[in-house]
């Protein structure tokens, strides 16, 4: 008998709480949005923030992040959701699975930036802040993927193989029901915790401030994701020249990753001070 990861019982998946379903996946995200927050305060108060700061970021960013991740997901995958007979209301069941990162990184980012003006925080700081946090985040988030049998690579008959029933809509064609999958949601869980371990290694010899912390953030994640996307075959996103628009978003990210760590680093040469805008500071030292 082979070795296997197998996959959960779909019953898992849901639960009813009195008139309520409740998702697994969904509480799989906000259980990654809580720890991202726990941590991103405790390392921006470490630098001068007030408590509660984080809070009157993410409450912006993250439904901004959550629009952009749903909307990105839809419009690479197009076929899913506009064909002839399709549920409309489909686009929006984001319980259902299918929330791209890189459509949550860009609402995310919109929503950062309104919310760091009005806190007076540095939206480079709070990026840097952020950045274990959001890896760690979603380490736990690709739980959700694993309770809804999805995000699996090529075959394998490697004994971490994952198991996917064949009457699942993502099992390929033309494969033997008891077919094992390479368990990408274990992969990413794995790359983006040995991420967060660089990212502090890195900030303990070298100072990542100025939004340097956040550039390795996104060259990790987009190296990372870049081949976990070459070799996954559950339905993936649209792309132009037979490439997933993934992998096209994962070049992109760690263009702008390198990008910004040069153009940072020559800017700023000099230590970050302050987390605070020019003409800001903690509330606790402003006048009344």
């Amino acid at each position: 008998m082979r070795a296997s990861i197998p996959s959960p019982d779909p019953v898992f998946a849901q639960f009813s709480l009195g008139p309520l379903t409740i998702h697994t996946y969904a509480l799989c995200i906000i259980a990654g949005i809580i720890a991202a927050v726990l941590i991103t305060q405790r390392r921006l108060g470490s630098r001068g923030a007030e408590p509660g700061t984080v809070l009157d970021v993410i409450i912006w960013a993250v439904p901004l992040g959550i629009v952009g991740a749903r909307f990105y997901h839809v419009f690479t995958h197009v076929g899913d959701y506009f064909y002839p007979g399709a549920n409309i209301w489909a686009i929006f069941a984001i319980w259902d699975g299918g929330n791209a990162l890189y459509g949550s990184l860009l609402g995310g980012a919109v929503g950062a930036w309104i919310g760091c003006r009005i806190a007076g925080i540095r939206l480079w700081s709070f990026a840097d802040a952020l950045a274990p946090a959001m890896l760690v985040a979603q380490a736990i988030g690709r739980l959700g993927n694993w309770f809804n049998h999805e995000l699996f690579g090529l075959p394998t008959t490697l004994p971490w193989g994952l198991e996917i029933e064949s009457s699942n809509p993502k099992f390929p064609e033309g494969l033997a029901e008891g077919t094992l999958f390479h368990p990408l949601f274990l992969y990413e869980m794995i790359w983006n915790l040995v991420g967060v371990a660089i990212i502090l290694l890195l900030e303990r010899r070298i100072a990542l401030r100025w939004g340097k912390a956040f550039a390795v953030y996104l060259i990790w994640y987009g190296l990372g994701r870049s081949w976990l996307e070459a070799i996954r075959i559950d339905p993936t996103s649209d792309g132009l020249f037979g490439i997933p628009a993934n992998v096209w978003a994962s070049f992109v990210a760690i263009g702008l990753g390198v990008a910004l760590f040069v153009i940072q680093s020559v800017r700023h040469p000099e230590p970050e001070t302050s987390i605070f805008r020019d003409g800001v500071g903690p509330k606790a030292a402003q006048p009344a």
